[in-house]
């Protein structure tokens, strides 16, 4: 089934190419049918990329999927063309008074910061604690994993000596984790952060589940006991020119950056990286909506939030 997304965004022009199949919103609304309602908050400066990247991975599944994007109005974004902000993005207090199946929350390049001195935070937060009560599950990557478990369980990131940087092997900590549900043994996953996340704070919590970690990455999945919350530290959702891109922009302007752990072959910059992580991402976002969304969310979107109880490991 498609990925519904507004008729003009950029996204719908490259996922064609890619046999992706995506179903214009006038189209759409000719169907009878609910489809799934995901919004995603792109906290990201590069939003066109991130929200293709992100369309490409929830439109590969057989659910039909109806994707608003968010931003939050308390930052302005220097990045993206603001004709493109105001034609396909909404804020938070013109969402708020609607639910949601399901939420994605992206990264932000703001981890050098605290929290409470990111210049969106106090809105970031409302939105965590409106999710709550307003969206079936919330997947949270990278910062905003870090920033949701430090919001709703107070687990604080740690620096890292150095930048985590490149494509690591995984392995599943908790094997019946059905968000896991058909992973190889070993999985590989991209990373680009500086802080991260101790195993021991979350081992600390009783709601908390470590459902797969890396050595050399540490703790990769963390979910909450009813499948509600979800956090997940790495960039599954990358193009294999992700990582290059920004690896070439730092050696560029003379910054410290090694070349990404196992992403070129024999780790030669001149040739063309080695996508070792497409399968794994697919999967991982096809799990997440069918088994912790499409299976467990009301049909009656308005119930969203009322009924706490429904797990699903």
């Amino acid at each position: 089934m498609p990925i519904q997304i507004p008729n003009d965004l950029p996204a719908a022009e490259i996922l064609k190419q890619e046999n992706i199949f995506v179903m214009k919103q006038t189209r759409a609304e000719t169907q009878h049918m609910r489809p799934l309602e995901i919004v995603l908050l792109n906290l990201m400066p590069t939003k066109i990329a991130t929200e293709t990247q992100l369309s490409r991975v929830l439109g590969n599944t057989p659910l039909q999927v109806r994707l608003e994007l968010m931003m939050v109005s308390s930052h302005s974004s220097k990045n993206t063309p603001q004709e493109h902000l105001l034609t396909f993005y909404k804020t938070f207090d013109e969402l708020k008074d609607r639910k949601f199946d399901g939420m994605v929350i992206t990264g932000a390049p703001v981890e050098h910061l605290d929290f409470e001195d990111v210049d969106y935070w106090q809105e970031l937060s409302e939105i965590m604690e409106w999710s709550k009560t307003h969206v079936h599950s919330t997947f949270h990557i990278c910062w905003a994993a870090q920033a949701g478990l430090y919001y709703h369980y107070g687990i604080n990131k740690k620096q890292l000596p150095e930048k985590l940087f490149g494509v690591y092997p995984h392995k599943a900590d908790y094997k019946r984790a059905i968000l896991l549900r058909g992973f190889d043994d070993e999985f590989y996953v991209p990373h680009s952060r500086h802080t991260t996340i101790d195993r021991a704070d979350i081992e600390a919590i009783p709601g908390l589940k470590i459902l797969a970690s890396s050595e050399e990455a540490g703790v990769y999945i963390v979910m909450n006991k009813e499948g509600r919350q979800i956090f997940v530290t790495g960039h599954s959702e990358y193009d294999p020119d992700t990582l290059e891109k920004e690896y070439l922009r730092d050696k560029n302007l003379g910054l410290p950056i090694h070349v990404p752990v196992n992403y070129y072959p024999d780790d030669d910059d001149t040739q063309a990286p080695i996508v070792r992580w497409r399968g794994h991402g697919n999967l991982l976002y096809s799990n997440w909506l069918n088994y912790f969304v499409y299976q467990t969310t009301p049909y009656d979107i308005m119930a969203v939030g009322q009924d706490t109880t429904l797990s699903n490991e």
